[in-house]
Order: C-alpha cells, then sequence, then structure tokens
C-alpha cells in the first residue's frame, strides 16, 4: 500500500509543482494610470514578492525526511495587470488581462519561467441594472473565502507529499487546508449593483470532467456549472461586518452506461468582523463531488459522489505599522483529492506583516502543516516552514 502511495504522490507531484502558483489577484497598493482622457482610461498594477523559506520535513519513510531552503514566491505569485474602462452614453465598458510569473527556474526546465494569464474579461456595467462579466476570471465557489484570508500576502503551508517544497510556484496557503481554490475558467457573470450592501453574483462557467473515465465512453455535460455568491456588508456594533454565502452545481454523464454521472455541489460560507485595531474571520465550505484543492478538477482526479469538509478560524491584530495575524485551518477529504484512500489537512500559522511604507511591506511567517491519512500512516506528513520575505505593490 506504501508503494502505491508512492506512485499516487509521483503522478500528482508534478501537477502540482506546475499549479503551486495558483492564487488570487494581489490587492495592489495603487495603480499607476497611464492614461485618462475622453472617458477613457488605461492603467497597471503589479505584485512582486519573494522569501527566504526554511521548510523541516518529516513524512512516512525516512528517505523523505529533511531540511530544505529555498527562495522562491509567497502564496501570492508575481503579477502584472492593466486595466480598461471606457464611458459611452450609460454604460461603462471595461477590462483586465492579468499575467502570472514565477521566479523560480529549474535544473530541469533552465529559464522557462513559467508565465500564464489568469484574468482576461470585459465588462458592461450600468449603476441601475448592474455588471455582465465575460471572458476569464476567477470562480465564484469558494472566493470570498480564500479573498480574505488574512494570510493572503503571506506563504502558508507547502506540502512535500503534494510536491509544494521543491516546487517552482508558490506555496499553498490555506488551499486544500480549509478551502478549494476558485480555479480561473471562462464565464459569463452577472453581478446586481450594491444594493445597501448586498450584491448578488450568477454565473455560468465551463463545465469540467468529474465521473471515472472509461475505454468505451466519453465524458460530457449536458448544462454548464453554475456558480453563485451573496455578499453582504453592514456595522453592528461598531464592527464592520462583511459575509458571505458561495455555492457550484454541475452534472457529469458518460456515454458508457456502466459509468456514473456524478453531480457535484459546494457551499461556502463565511463572515469577517473588524472593529478598531482587530479583525476576526470564520469561513467554510461542504462540498461532494468537488476537487478540495481545485474547483476544476486540475489533474483529473476521480470524482466519487463522497464529502468533503473545511474551515478556516483567523485574528489578526494591527499595532502601528505591524499587523499580527493568527491561523488555523483543517480540510476533511474522503478521497477526492490527492490521495485516493481519504485525509485530513491542517494548516496553523502565525505571521507578522511589517508596513515599510504604502508599496512596500516585510513578512516573518511560521507555519505548520499536517497530512494525517484516514487507512494508515503512509501518507501522513508533518512539515513546519519559517518564511521571511518583502512584498512590493504598485
Amino acid at each position: 500500500m506504501h508503494n502505491n502511495n508512492n506512485n499516487s504522490h509521483r503522478r500528482i507531484m508534478p501537477l502540482l509543482g506546475g499549479l503551486a502558483s495558483l492564487a488570487l489577484a494581489p490587492l495592489a497598493g495603487a495603480e499607476i494610470m497611464l492614461y485618462d482622457k475622453d472617458q477613457t482610461t488605461f492603467s497597471t498594477d503589479g505584485y512582486i514578492n519573494a522569501f527566504y523559506v526554511n521548510s523541516d520535513i518529516d513524512r512516512a519513510g525516512e528517505q523523505y525526511d529533511r531540511r530544505q531552503s529555498r527562495v522562491k514566491m509567497g502564496f501570492l505569485p508575481n503579477t502584472l495587470g492593466f486595466n480598461m474602462t471606457r464611458q459611452i452614453d450609460d454604460l461603462k465598458l471595461g477590462g483586465r488581462a492579468s499575467f502570472w510569473v514565477s521566479i523560480n527556474d529549474s535544473e530541469t526546465n533552465g529559464t522557462d519561467t513559467a508565465i500564464d494569464v489568469r484574468q482576461f474579461y470585459g465588462t458592461v456595467a450600468n449603476p441601475e441594472w448592474g455588471e455582465v462579466l465575460i471572458g476569464k476570471d476567477f470562480g465564484l465557489f469558494a472566493r470570498s473565502n480564500i479573498l480574505l484570508d488574512e494570510l493572503l500576502t503571506g506563504y502558508g503551508q507547502v506540502s512535500d507529499t503534494l510536491g509544494l517544497v521543491d516546487g517552482g510556484g508558490v506555496s499553498f496557503g490555506n488551499i486544500g487546508s480549509g478551502y478549494p481554490y476558485p480555479f480561473p475558467t471562462s464565464q459569463i457573470t452577472y453581478r446586481t449593483p450594491v444594493m445597501e450592501g448586498l450584491r448578488v453574483a450568477v454565473g455560468i462557467m465551463d463545465p469540467v470532467d468529474t465521473n471515472d473515465d472509461s475505454a468505451v465512453g466519453k465524458a460530457y455535460q449536458e448544462n454548464p456549472r453554475t456558480e453563485s455568491e451573496i455578499t453582504y456588508q453592514f456595522d453592528l456594533g461598531g464592527a464592520k461586518i462583511y459575509s458571505w454565502l458561495n455555492g457550484s452545481y454541475q452534472t457529469s454523464d458518460n456515454t458508457d452506461s456502466n459509468v456514473d454521472s456524478v453531480t457535484s455541489k459546494g457551499l461556502g460560507y463565511g463572515v469577517q468582523a473588524k472593529m478598531g485595531a482587530f479583525s476576526l474571520t470564520g469561513s467554510g465550505f461542504s462540498a461532494k463531488g468537488i476537487n478540495p484543492f481545485f474547483t476544476n478538477n486540475a489533474g483529473e482526479a476521480t470524482l466519487r459522489e463522497v464529502d468533503s469538509q473545511g474551515y478556516l478560524v483567523q485574528g489578526s491584530y494591527t499595532f502601528g505599522k505591524n499587523r499580527l495575524a493568527l491561523s488555523y485551518g483543517k480540510t476533511k477529504d474522503d478521497g477526492n483529492g490527492a490521495v485516493n484512500t481519504g485525509a485530513d489537512y491542517e494548516t496553523r500559522g502565525i505571521a507578522l506583516f511589517r508596513e515599510i511604507n504604502a508599496n512596500l511591506k516585510l513578512v516573518a511567517e511560521y507555519n505548520q502543516f499536517e497530512i494525517d491519512g484516514h487507512e494508515g500512516d503512509a501518507q501522513n506528513e508533518d512539515t513546519d516552514t519559517l518564511a521571511l520575505g518583502a512584498v512590493l505593490t504598485w
């Protein structure tokens, strides 16, 4: 059984190493306006970061145990974005293209640094009826779960089992130990105007194959994947509250009648409260037939209709130019993700963010990551990571 699990890990490690650069758009300190004339704007924003990282790995099988030093990106990759708006009569047209860059070359790929496009979309908006987005953007299911992560600009977990310690991309933050990653995908999404703090988004997404492979059958989806998110922001007792509820639904069939259909459905939720220097965030998700790491089922794991659940609890305190954040996240997976037998994934972290100015911050973080297999200990892992880095935005 140990050997079988190792083979499974070897198959998924190159995939996760390549996908490890996945994270959401950084909240840049300020954009640079390149053009602003005749009700037309064109601007750019960017995010650059690098960390010294030292990971202490303890896995089942002594051949994996080691202490590994790296210089690499944090949870968010390095990004260059361009934004456009143009007002024509009562319509505001917009667009965004963002390019995501890995800074880590290797002995195997030379200087073939990964560059990919996570966002390439246009918008049509009107203050009376809302906004329509067409193109490629992050999904709605689990979107606010990750956007409001207190460690978004930090480092987070790096699992050796998942190929992240030696990978060329970013760390995983709390992906897989608190929420799945709302993978960028082609979509048509409508958002209402903000109505006294309430906003609703509903979209159709390009569907994905989620049922078992078949030598004689072809997987197909009669309908697109649907995703939605409701957000509500309000003040209560001097605190600013931001709450959300999001979800996803899709059915995948196969022309081989011996292959079962898979209905994939997920629910995400959370609330963040800010009062003075304090911030508290709690979020979670529950899903069936959805990969607990990637909502688009990257790597084509066999997604049986079994459960995965996760939650994330965080708090932070800001004093002067410093912000201290504590984080605990856990996902219980019955076998939809990286290993077939199911496992619990757990991450604990503490981070100090020091703001030098509006565009530059320093980060010190300590993270503990655990995998606890449901059947035996062949996939168990304990990895402790110290990360020291800097983040530059514009």
